[in-house]
């Protein structure tokens, strides 16, 4: 017993260390849109369902926080002043599953197939979701949510939510550089780090005792690996429910979807669970609390729906294409720690965290983070300004 928790430890400090540039990269490109890019007047821009709003809502949602919690809390946000609900939930999908740090870390343990797949079944996936809530969304149910996310009732990093709309001055490059927008960045990619280092933490560690416990014929019986046709109709069908049973959401589940690849699991289920880290349980009951019982089953039936389907489109699409792997040999995590590429990008990107770390800490960071807890109302008495 104590050996097979040696081994699922190593196994997670190894693909830790593997990932860590990856991850503190692509939150450093994320605080740095963040900061540059105005969002002051998001809700105002997504008025409808129309095209130009769902590509707004897409590209506002690429440019902000990959955190699952904080998407769907500035989702609900952006409903209540004034944006168009479908346009709001695009928002939701694009903030989790189209920002950079995912992409980067995807190509890091998986490859580049994988990061296209994964950003060109966003977008599928969020067209299929608006077709869904044109055809299926009554009247009814959107205004009982409505009602329902008018109460304000808390979930999670409410406080970021707020924080998110703040008003922004100068253009991109006035803001990056200005000492206000140093301190800005500082704050936004230890914000990053804070928000998500607990799913990072789960990811690894289900995926050091998965790779490390459960062996691979029992996952490709599950994925029906031997039968290649089968498992591409399968997997994205049960690869959500394993994502749901798993409880990691945001980038923590890629060390996770390596390991099933690994395991025989189909490029498309891949994707799919991917795209699962949005109907989790708990983000489910954040869901009921924000928009009541019967939107959080509606988005959770239109959303398995719109991640299955778009697996299944970009796994087709690949295979026309001749661009999915020969193999299944994700790259879960190096043999031992050696001194090589990865470690000279570690130490790079660890310097580089201290000295933000250090202006976080001279410049009030802890204190916006303890506000960033806070609901909206009792954040507005000390709002993070930049």
């Amino acid at each position: 017993m104590i050996a097979a928790l040696e081994q699922a430890l190593r196994m997670a400090l190894l693909m830790g260390w593997q990932i860590f540039w990856g991850i503190s990269l692509g939150f450093l490109l994320s605080a740095v849109i963040e900061v540059a890019v105005p969002k002051s007047r998001v809700a105002r821009a997504l008025p409808d369902a129309s095209l130009r709003s769902l590509v707004r809502a897409t590209l506002f949602g690429t440019a902000s926080s990959s955190c699952s919690y904080a998407a769907v809390a500035i989702a609900r946000s952006l409903f209540r002043k004034g944006a168009n609900f479908t346009a709001a939930i695009a928002f939701q999908f694009a903030s989790t599953n189209l920002v950079l740090e995912l992409g980067i870390l995807l190509a890091v343990l998986m490859g580049w197939r994988f990061t296209l797949a994964e950003f060109a079944g966003g977008v599928l996936m969020i067209g299929i979701l608006a077709l869904l809530f044109r055809w299926l969304l009554r009247p009814s149910l959107l205004e009982s949510a409505r009602r329902q996310a008018g109460q304000g009732l808390a979930g999670k990093m409410e406080g970021h939510a707020a924080m998110s709309m703040e008003e922004s001055e100068g253009g991109f490059w006035q803001r990056l550089l200005s000492a206000r927008g140093v301190t800005a960045v500082s704050h936004a990619y230890i914000m990053n780090w804070t928000m998500l280092w607990k799913d990072i933490l789960l990811g690894l560690a289900v995926a050091g005792a998965v790779s490390a416990w459960v062996p691979h014929q029992a996952w490709g019986r599950l994925f029906l690996s031997g039968h290649p046709w089968l498992a591409a109709i399968w997997g994205p069908l049960i690869a959500p429910l394993v994502a749901i049973a798993s409880f990691t959401c945001s980038i923590g589940n890629v060390p996770l979807a390596a390991v099933l690849w690994n395991s025989g699991i189909s490029f498309g289920g891949v994707i799919a669970f991917l795209f699962a880290d949005l109907i989790i349980i708990p983000i489910l009951d954040i869901l009921r609390r924000y928009y009541g019982r019967r939107m959080m089953w509606f988005l959770l039936a239109t959303s398995y729906a719109a991640m299955v389907a778009a697996a299944w489109l970009v796994e087709l699409a690949f295979a026309g294409a001749g661009l999915l792997p020969r193999q299944h040999a994700a790259r879960i995590a190096q043999l031992q720690f050696s001194f090589n590429y990865t470690a000279v990008l570690n130490l790079l990107l660890l310097a580089l965290a201290a000295v933000l770390a250090w202006r976080f800490l001279a410049s009030g960071g802890p204190a916006m983070l303890k506000h960033m807890a806070e609901r909206p109302a009792e954040s507005q008495a000390h709002r993070h300004r930049t």
